[in-house]
């Protein structure tokens, strides 16, 4: 089977969030020469697999099998991959089986390697991860199994393939203010305490406001609203509270702690009560790292483009990776119709995937 016959075969997969509709197992078969660890939780499955070749490096691939719903407004069935003028369209083509079969086709087909290489799939990333690669993780490292280095197969290509990779990403901080007024008639605004006019005064302050500067790998940390509410929807009635929610994609140059400075400052002598969760870290794997050399230059031999180094976007379970501290980058594919309908991707951006893939497990055999 070629790279692309693999990818078209796992986008048959009807393989929606936590459900991994057989598609593991089918890769487990695909691999017979890899061990097989299994670490399935809370309904999800994860799948480690690897082969020792030698006693060098351990280099591990990473990448999820589970897509998200497809939703309304496909032009074809979003489980049935249709091939049109080489563009593949069906749900998860770009995110991210693609990726999948590319780092699968190319551990297959690697014949020799000194050194350990192994793939980590899970079918819980476009789900709140908490029973996905982290459970594998924390059993590798008990079991004295985690990678030196990783590459996760996420689609990270802006406009043209191999333009850019990611070498961190940006830390997500959810965030809830509940402001308390006093509740009174519309007619005698004096006798209240409205919640809405209080906050009005202060909302340039914070929303939109950026946390920190940014630095040449991150942009600013913003202050995004994402929802503000009060009132019971009628206009003779003024609130008695006020609950706000908010977002911010911080770097690393801010924290929680930074974010409840900032607030107490804004919200000084009002009666409020915060809540923040940190659903994801930020990190940075150094640029001079061995793996983002040795990816960079295996892009710049296939595709004869310097790629550029990129923190953007959402999260991913390469996250994880870094709080395992495990340095890690990711590459994949054009990234322009992910989650949406008529999702699709080009059949030579497979193929350019695995042999960048083939080419860098080739470049991990050189000592620099």
């Amino acid at each position: 089977m070629r790279v692309n016959d693999l990818f078209v075969k796992l986008l048959g997969f009807r393989s929606i969030t936590p459900d991994d509709a057989g598609s593991l197992d089918f890769i487990r078969e695909y691999l017979p020469e890899y061990e097989a660890v299994w670490k399935n939780e809370g309904g999800v499955k994860n799948l480690f697999l690897y082969r020792r070749f030698g006693d060098g490096v351990h280099l591990m691939f990473a990448g999820h099998v589970d897509v998200v719903p497809p939703g309304e407004g496909w032009l074809s069935d979003p489980f049935v991959p249709v091939i049109k003028e080489g563009i593949v369209t069906a749900r998860g083509a770009q995110d991210m089986k693609s990726g999948v079969a590319a780092c699968v086709q190319a551990l297959k087909d690697t014949k020799d390697f000194d050194g350990t290489l192994s793939l980590l799939l899970t079918s819980d990333e476009e789900g709140d991860g908490k029973f996905g690669t982290q459970i594998m993780l924390e059993h590798l490292k008990s079991i004295g199994m985690l990678p030196e280095y990783a590459i996760v197969a996420e689609p990270t290509c802006d406009r043209v393939f191999g333009d850019s990779i990611k070498i961190g990403r940006r830390g997500s901080v959810n965030g809830t203010i509940e402001l308390t007024g006093r509740q009174g008639h519309a007619a005698y605004p004096e006798k209240s305490l409205n919640p809405i006019h209080q906050i009005a005064n202060i909302l340039p302050q914070i929303a939109g406001i950026d946390l920190d500067e940014g630095d040449s790998h991150f942009a600013p940390s913003k202050f995004v609203v994402t929802d503000i509410r009060a009132g019971m929807e009628v206009t003779n009635v003024t609130p008695g509270k006020l609950k706000m929610m908010f977002n911010v994609r911080n770097s690393t140059k801010t924290s929680t702690e930074d974010i409840e400075r900032v607030i107490k400052r804004v919200f000084e002598g009002m009666e409020y009560s915060l809540s923040l969760s940190q659903s994801a870290k930020p990190f940075l794997t150094d640029p001079k790292s061995l793996v983002v050399r040795k990816l960079s230059r295996a892009i710049e031999s296939v595709c004869a483009i310097k790629p550029e180094y990129s923190t953007a976007g959402g999260t991913s379970d390469a996250r994880f990776l870094a709080q395992f501290g495990v340095p890690c980058v990711e590459f994949g594919v054009i990234n322009d119709t992910i989650h949406a309908p008529n999702e699709h991707t080009g059949l030579d951006e497979v193929e350019k995937l695995y042999t960048v893939f083939c080419q860098t497990i080739k470049n991990f055999e050189e000592l620099s």
